[in-house]
């Protein structure tokens, strides 16, 4: 497309409101992917794990204690 040289010149206010008349249209843009789990949630599952493998592992270490007993 040729640009073409408006006629109008354009003037800004310097003192009070400027206002715009604009008519909205849809603009198509691309898919924004989102993860499927937050990853404050993803540390949260993580720390949980490891205090569960912690007390699985002292679990296992007073059953080997009893066992030695």
């Amino acid at each position: 497309m040729a640009e073409m040289k408006s006629i109008f010149r354009e003037v800004l206010p310097k003192q009070g409101q400027l206002s715009a008349e604009d008519i909205t249209t849809l603009v198509l843009c691309k898919p924004k992917l989102l993860p499927l789990k937050a990853l404050t949630l993803e540390k949260l599952e993580k720390m949980q794990q490891a205090a569960q493998d912690t007390i699985w592992q002292h679990e296992m270490a007073e059953k080997a204690k009893q066992i030695i007993h």
